[in-house]
């Protein structure tokens, strides 16, 4: 949100225009570290280093520092340290207060690429250092500070003298202390009293009396006690051999080995249909970056680290890292630390994982590279694909972005031969692609009784199940009912809280929403008119599993969905339980759109091809084509074949067309062709600011004032930046707040960053008020 007016590290009146000739001297002698804090405020401060920090202090430590008048002790990012500059008045100057870490947790690329994506996502340096750091290493999570003992040595240039009358005590001690002392004198590091108290077989008495007589010290020490269950998986998973490749395969492997072996960095796009054996292609790749003793980042959309995509890294490598979101603090603490020491082989995870501290980096892979999840939505606004492409330019390695639908950014750079194409358009062993048969169902007779299966996909799966096939039916909506509408004055049930119509969840009796979490008891009259009889309309996948469950009530039926797989090792459950055709028809969102291989699988049915295609969204008829696509894929594997059946009330939209025939070149020309007219992205690059606050009225009218000053910046330097809006937001009202937002347009994204800087410290401010800036947004909610 807005960035509020900081606090000065000294106050205005004490800093001199011109240091006096004894505070120019003083500074010759200055040691300074260069900090930033996790605060909305780009800007670097100057801290004096303590002589007894000196020797120790890095660019890339963690440090604490006195900060603002109230000098309230704040983490902080050193960026750089070195000696003290004339010209600052070096008296006024405070003092670093302690080092946070006892290495450093950044080296000087991942500063490099830090300070990039500040700028280039217009955020603070501190703000993305902080975002790098899981929240498990900043607080050492699953270490604890204990004491240790170890034997007090000789004074160096000891003589005979003094060390006889040592030596005469040793010799004179009890049995149980001379059994401690012995064994803390064998020992190669110092030990808690635990360790030494098994060692010695004894109490803690005969350790306190060897301290009491200055034979033995203690100190404390920060130990680990990482509870990880990774070693056990691995020794448990079976290794396999690498698969042979066919010649699709060889020609990609060979490209991408070329640009590994020269050490240089190159963006591939490896475009290969759902079924052409990427993943193959990406082991076999980091095979022999491995095989020099280097590692790998795999980044994956977090609804794919399924325990099959996992399995098959850990089957192949001995060491892998697996990163997502149910780790805890203490996991991520744990992987951090064997990631930094070079012990992990292969990093797999989702957005965050291309942060992975690897110090010996030689390969970086992004599957799916089309899913919207690599953009992070909360400050810093990054990209992971943009990220990922610098990280790969600073390490000089390669980086091959994965899918079979593309980003038309993606494209586009494949066009203008700024990356490189590998194409793979066929499937493993020249299976055939699944025939895609696109469903009008405005007239069909049971969609009209609000069913959610049509005549024809359930003709088809009648066929397939009857055959001894599996089923899997997408639906991107979850809930019973995505609507309580009113049949008096013609509107929906909204949240309270939101612009959102509220979703009955019918096995909690609940009506929820699903952008803030309000739930109620669904109400029996309309809030709007008071009229009785509220409807339910629509239907997600609560409501597709009773229908299933009812029409095919002899084959058994699993739902996956963010509702039924919230428990630990759910999705492994219910994938294995797939896998070993103990079910028979799977439902679901979109965690069952990709990552999938079933070779049962014969037919694959999209419920509903509309959800996306309406949205007020620039990119929805790309993302309608990539999801039909991609659910498509999940078929068609097993010698058995496979059919697709996509239910569509508009079966003439280009996105459902060109997907149903498997043809992403011509739906990219297509698309490509219409955002080039308009001037869209990927042909230009968009920054969205968004407003929020209480008051629609006082919103509205920030946001013009905002858009003004903009407008006439970009006008006073001659900026070729045009101002979209503004305009009230498609959802207006989120989390109690009114929302407005404007673009900012610009075909070099340059200029964009320029305008901000240059008005970002001159723009008007109002109480109650916030915004933010998304630069690239992939959202346009």
């Amino acid at each position: 949100m807005s960035k509020p007016k900081q606090q000065s590290l000294f106050e205005e009146e004490e800093l001199p225009e011109n240091p006096m000739p004894w505070e120019r001297e003083s500074a010759q002698d200055l040691y300074l570290a260069e900090i930033v804090l996790n605060r909305p405020v780009d800007r670097v401060f100057h801290y004096k280093v303590p002589e007894e920090l000196r020797p120790l202090l890095r660019a890339g430590h963690r440090v604490q520092v006195p900060f603002g008048r109230g000098n309230q002790l704040a983490p902080g990012y050193c960026v750089g340290v070195g000696p003290g500059d004339e010209n600052l008045p070096s008296v006024r100057l405070k003092s670093v207060e302690a080092i946070l870490d006892s290495r450093p947790l950044f080296n000087a690329k991942m500063l490099k690429l830090t300070r990039w994506i500040a700028d280039r996502y217009l955020c603070s340096w501190g703000q993305v250092l902080d975002c790098v750091v899981p929240a498990g290493v900043k607080n050492q999570a699953g270490t604890r500070m204990v004491t240790v003992f170890e034997v007090v040595p000789t004074a160096p240039g000891g003589t005979s003298q003094t060390e006889v009358p040592q030596t005469e005590a040793i010799e004179k001690l009890p049995a149980k202390q001379r059994a401690v002392y012995e064994a803390l004198k064998s020992a190669a590091r110092p030990l808690t009293m635990e360790e030494l108290t098994q060692l010695a077989e004894c109490g803690s008495g005969p350790v306190t009396s060897l301290k009491k007589k200055s034979l033995i010290s203690s100190h404390q020490k920060r130990m680990q006690y990482f509870e990880n269950d990774d070693d056990v998986v691995h020794a448990h998973i079976q290794k396999q051999d690498d698969l042979k490749l066919n010649r699709d395969q060889r020609l990609a492997l060979d490209q991408v080995l070329t640009a590994i072996r020269a050490q240089q960095s190159e963006t591939f796009v490896l475009h290969g249909v759902t079924g052409s054996g990427k993943t193959e292609v990406y082991i076999q790749a980091i095979r022999e970056v491995v095989s020099y003793g280097q590692q790998a980042i795999v980044l994956v959309p977090e609804i794919s680290l399924t325990p099959q995509a996992i399995q098959r890294f850990r089957s192949r490598f001995d060491s892998v890292a697996v990163l997502h979101s149910h780790l805890t603090d203490s996991d991520r603490h744990y992987h951090w630390q064997n990631i930094a020491a070079g012990k992990v082989q292969v990093i797999v995870g989702a957005r965050s994982a291309v942060f992975a501290p690897a110090p010996h980096l030689g390969l970086i892979i992004i599957d799916e590279e089309h899913e919207t999840s690599f953009k992070q939505e909360t400050a810093p606004r990054y990209h992971a694909r943009e990220v990922a492409r610098k990280r790969s330019e600073l390490e000089r390695v390669p980086l091959i972005l994965g899918s079979a639908t593309p980003t038309l950014n993606s494209w586009l750079r494949v066009i203008e031969k700024k990356d490189t194409l590998i194409s793979m358009p066929r499937r493993v062993n020249d299976l055939p692609m699944p025939g895609v048969n696109i469903v009008d169902v405005r007239n069909d007779v049971q969609i009209r009784r609000n069913e959610s299966i049509g005549r024809v996909l359930f003709t088809g799966m009648q066929h397939a199940l009857g055959a001894g096939g599996q089923v899997i039916l997408f639906l991107n909506l979850r809930g019973y009912s995505p609507a309580l509408w009113c049949k008096g004055c013609g509107n929906s049930v909204k949240c309270p809280h939101c612009e959102i119509s509220l979703t009955w969840h019918r096995d909690k009796n609940l009506a929820v929403c699903h952008s803030c979490d309000f739930s109620a008891k669904p109400p029996t009259n309309c809030p709007g008119c008071g009229a009785p009889g509220l409807r339910f309309v629509g239907a997600g996948t609560q409501r597709l599993e009773e229908e299933v469950k009812a029409k095919f009530p002899g084959y058994s039926c699993q739902r996956m969905d963010s509702d039924t797989m919230r428990g630990t090792g759910s999705h492994a459950r219910v994938l294995n339980a797939f896998a070993g055709g103990e079910v028979d028809i799977l439902l679901g969102t979109q965690m069952i759109a990709k990552g999938l291989d079933f070779p049962n699988v014969t037919l694959v049915g999209v419920v509903d091809a509309d959800t996306m295609l309406h949205q007020p969204d620039l990119f929805a008829s790309e993302r309608t084509f990539q999801l039909i696509a991609q659910v498509a894929g999940r078929t068609g594997r097993g010698m058995q074949g496979g059919r697709v059946f996509v239910q569509s009330s508009s079966p003439t939209e280009p996105a459902i067309v060109k997907a149903s025939e498997h043809d992403f070149l011509g739906f990219a020309r297509l698309e490509l062709g219409h955002r080039k007219e308009m001037l869209a992205p990927p042909f230009s690059h968009y920054a969205r600011v968004i407003l929020r606050g209480p008051q629609e009225e006082h919103v509205e009218h920030f946001a013009r004032e905002l858009a003004t000053v903009l407008s006439d910046a970009a006008n006073a330097k001659q900026l070729q930046v045009q101002i979209l809006g503004p305009a009230p937001a498609p959802i207006i009202r989120l989390k109690k707040y009114f929302r407005y937002h404007f673009q900012l347009a610009a075909i070099d994204v340059e200029q964009i960053l320029q305008l901000w800087h240059e008005v970002e410290d001159k723009l008007p401010r109002e109480k109650g008020i916030e915004y933010i800036i998304d630069v690239d947004p992939v959202n346009m909610r």
